[in-house]
């Protein structure tokens, strides 16, 4: 038998922009779209999660049920890593460029 293997994340904040990809990348219709970048702010890292634009509406799910459930396990791996982690969605508009 052979065994896949996987090389281990460099740190907490690599762990978890890889966590936020997989799930995201799970929930959309076009995964390879699916971007997350990371920035330090004051301490904590803000995870910007990045989808095609029809496909905002699954990441952030029924009045933000999917977002919330995102934000909650980002919360409890912070809990566990020792450092504060942050979500957020950013939109984009086709014609325009970024919106927030």
């Amino acid at each position: 038998m052979s065994q896949a293997v996987q090389s281990e994340p460099t740190g907490p904040v690599e762990s978890m922009r890889n966590l936020v990809l997989e799930i995201a990348r799970a929930l959309v219709d076009k995964p390879d779209e699916v971007v997350v970048d990371t920035l330090e702010d004051d301490g904590a890292t803000v995870l910007q999660l990045r989808v095609a634009v029809g496909d905002v509406g699954k990441v952030i799910g029924k009045q933000g049920r999917t977002a919330r459930s995102l934000r909650t396990i980002l919360g409890a791996a912070s809990m566990k890593l020792q450092h504060r982690f942050a979500l957020d969605i950013v939109e984009e508009d086709e014609d325009e460029g970024e919106v927030e």
